[in-house]
C-alpha cells in the first residue's frame, strides 16, 4: 500500500496573529480592498482553514487619499432606506469620502468577506484611519506593500 498523508487542520490555540500596516495613499480602492480581505481572512497562509478566524490584524493609514478609477467619484452612491414610504436616501461616494473616508474602505472590505458570524469576527481585525497616525504602536506592526 502507498503511504497516505492526512490533511492537517490547524487548532485555534496554534494560530499566530501578526499586525500589519498598509499605506493607502494613491492606491485604487477595489484592488486594495481585495488584498486586505485576503490578509484578514488568512488566505495568504499555507495552513489556511476556511471555518476559522486565522487572519492577521490590518491597520490602514491615509484612507482619505484612496483613488477611485473611472467615473466612480461622480456616479457611485450609497443607498439607505428608512423603511417608510418615500424613505430612499442616496449619498454620493464623493461626499462620503469628504466626511468619513474610513467608511468607504471598511465597506468595500466588508463586502468581500463571508456574510456570517465568521465575517463579523474577521472585520473586527481591520482598523482604518484617515490620517497617517494610528494608536497601535504597542503591537509593533510590520509595514507591507499591497
Amino acid at each position: 500500500m502507498k503511504n497516505i498523508q492526512k490533511t492537517y487542520s490547524i487548532k485555534a490555540s496554534e494560530i499566530e496573529k501578526k499586525w500589519f500596516v498598509v499605506d493607502a495613499e494613491n492606491k485604487v480602492l477595489g484592488r486594495l480592498a481585495t488584498e486586505i480581505a485576503t490578509v484578514l481572512r488568512g488566505k495568504n497562509k499555507p495552513e489556511f482553514t476556511p471555518h476559522m478566524d486565522m487572519g492577521d490584524n490590518v491597520i490602514v493609514i491615509n484612507a482619505d487619499k484612496i483613488i477611485l478609477t473611472g467615473m466612480k467619484a461622480e456616479d457611485k452612491s450609497y443607498f439607505t432606506h428608512s423603511q417608510y414610504p418615500g424613505g430612499k436616501k442616496f449619498i454620493s461616494i464623493k461626499k462620503v469620502m469628504e466626511e468619513t473616508p474610513e467608511f468607504v474602505l471598511t465597506n468595500a472590505v466588508k463586502g468581500m468577506l463571508p456574510k456570517n458570524r465568521l465575517g463579523k469576527a474577521v472585520i473586527k481585525n481591520l482598523k482604518v484611519y484617515a490620517g497617517s497616525e494610528h494608536p497601535h504602536a504597542a503591537q509593533k506592526p510590520e509595514t507591507i506593500n499591497l
